[in-house]
């Protein structure tokens, strides 16, 4: 069996054709042809069938050479053509080649016809190559590499061009923001090969439940973007619906594993009203955040008179103020002094940093109005790597100074729940000690209460950690959980800092009173230094005096102050 090769003969003389196809039996090939003599019978072969190359007579009666080549121009199809005629003159061989002719060859000299058709088709291999090349690198320019999906490039680009379509009156378009839930459980526990298993099976969950005129796109991680043009939002709701439900039916296997996902998702309408793409984007991932914050699977459409997503818009705003202050370095650290109340106490001088931000209009903003945003959107920990690595370094030019760790005293660090599910945020701290050969027992850092009880095991693992690098461990907001006492003995903490909230009335709520001793009660007897927050005047400092409580901080006690940066020269 020889190579096969597909060959159209345009060739009245079927005793030519039958020579030309001889020679490439003799060339080693199995040759399937088709003679064809007519203009109408060269066009119906190559609608019909397939071919490798073209072999042409020049002249036929009626059908030259010329019109051959017109027609397989004409058809799109890139096939090498090759004249074969008995007779033919230079000028009209350089004519023919200018049409797109590939070579001539006469027909007493056949043993140059091998060579011809295996060099053209070298070539068309070559050019069919380099089309695909162009066609993949087109393709990943505006695709997902992972789920195929458009990318996020091309989609802002589509939905300027919805923006644009709205803007001039000819139709309403619906964006939806698409966010899976729990896609993180998967990638943790499986890996993030299973991860992007799950995303490409996903994508085509997804691609089943849009209409043809809709782009859906990857925008990134686990979230997805659907334009949907022309569309009321009526029925954009009822489609983001069927897409809710459909992936929460789809079932993902891993290794004997299966998982269920769900997914929440954001809608805006697309009308002559809105300002900019990034406006659009922004509402509907807001209207995202909301259907996550109200139970997750479901669907939010954004309004804008909605007091809720008006402040997840607002704390979103405060997110790329975060980032961009800490690129500018407009962070500052606060030091806020504590007093010891036994009289005789050992106890040497304590004192807790702060985070203060500056704004853009140089004015000092309070971490209420940042923090909560920081926390909701995943920035926590930057500003937690923020503060350790200031306050080591602040602490470190201190301890130069005065290398007596007791003479120094200690210092309070707040840490977030985030930075306890940060795998690497507890290395981060032994580094930045390490560097800066900074005396452990200087520092104790503080968690809440309430991101203690949120992930008891990570907590207590984490507070081990830190102990064991020689830090000392403190529980903030005590007492504003509700089964604090329950699970205190499991958290090998140094120091209980009693809710302010209770504090800040213990003169006059009998019940806070209760509370406050209590806590110091408990707090010593299982070994630990109690401090009461929220100290406001001498009659609450008094009181607690009374009870016990070894460390007061507050307004009544010392204000924050900023931290002066420590000369060494």
């Amino acid at each position: 069996m020889g190579n096969p090769l597909r060959v159209l003969v345009v060739e009245d003389s079927e005793d030519d054709a039958l020579l030309l196809v001889r020679e490439l039996r003799r060339a080693g090939y199995a040759p399937r042809s088709l003679r064809v003599q007519t203009a109408e019978e060269l066009q119906a072969a190559l609608r019909e069938h397939t071919w490798d190359v073209v072999v042409t007579d020049h002249n036929l009666p009626g059908f030259s050479s010329e019109a051959a080549l017109a027609i397989v121009n004409d058809s799109g199809l890139d096939l090498p053509v090759i004249i074969v005629s008995g007779s033919i003159g230079e000028d009209i061989a350089v004519a023919a080649m200018k049409m797109g002719a590939h070579d001539y060859i006469m027909k007493d000299n056949l043993t140059r016809l091998v060579p011809a058709i295996e060099r053209e088709l070298r070539e068309a291999e070559l050019r069919r190559s380099h089309r695909l090349a162009e066609a993949t690198i087109h393709h990943l320019a505006f695709h997902d590499h992972l789920t195929g999906l458009v990318n996020r490039h091309e989609f802002d680009r589509r939905l300027k061009e919805a923006l644009r379509h709205a803007k001039e009156g000819e139709h309403a378009h619906v964006l939806l923001y698409l966010d899976l839930d729990q896609f993180k459980v998967i990638n943790d526990t499986c890996g993030h090969q299973a991860g992007d298993q799950l995303l490409r099976q996903l994508a085509v969950v997804l691609r089943e439940k849009v209409r043809s005129n809709d782009t859906l796109a990857r925008l990134g991680g686990d979230e997805f973007g659907l334009l949907l043009e022309s569309c009321p939002l009526e029925q954009a709701h009822q489609i983001a619906e069927g897409i809710r439900e459909a992936v929460a039916n789809f079932r993902f296997v891993w290794q004997d594993k299966t998982f269920s996902v769900g997914v929440s998702i954001g809608m805006t309408p697309i009308t002559s009203d809105a300002r900019s793409v990034d406006e659009i984007l922004s509402a509907a991932d807001v209207a995202c955040y909301t259907a996550k914050d109200m139970g997750r699977n479901r669907v939010h459409v954004y309004l804008e008179d909605d007091s809720e997503l008006l402040r997840r818009h607002d704390e979103m705003r405060w997110v790329s103020r975060i980032k961009q202050a800490l690129e500018d370095d407009r962070f500052l650290l606060y030091r806020q002094s504590m007093q010891v109340l036994e009289t005789n106490s050992q106890l040497h001088s304590h004192s807790e940093f702060l985070l203060r931000m500056v704004g853009d209009d140089g004015k000092i903003i309070l971490p209420g109005a940042f923090i909560p945003a920081a926390e909701r959107y995943g920035t926590m920990t930057l500003l937690d790597r923020w503060v350790v690595k200031s306050v080591i370094e602040h602490l470190s030019g201190l301890y130069r100074q005065t290398p007596d760790a007791n003479k120094l005293g200690t210092f309070f660090v707040n840490l977030s729940g985030s930075s306890l599910n940060d795998a690497a945020f507890f290395s981060y701290i032994g580094e930045q000690l390490e560097v800066n050969r900074l005396p452990p027992e200087l520092l104790c850092f503080e968690i809440t209460e309430t991101a203690a009880i949120s992930n008891l095991h990570l907590a207590v693992d984490f507070i081990h950690g830190i102990r064991s690098l020689g830090c000392q461990f403190a529980l903030d907001d005590f007492g504003s959980g509700l089964s604090s006492f329950s699970y205190l003995k499991a958290m090998p903490v140094d120091y209980l800092k009693i809710d302010g909230g209770f504090v800040r009335d213990i003169t006059s709520d009998p019940m806070n009173y209760a509370i406050v001793q209590a806590v110091n009660e408990i707090g010593h007897v299982a070994g630990l230094r109690t401090i009461a927050e929220f100290v406001e005047d001498d009659a609450v400092l008094s009181t607690l005096q009374d009870i016990g409580v070894d460390l007061a901080q507050g307004y009544g006690i010392a204000r924050p102050m900023a931290v002066v940066p420590v000369s060494l020269s």
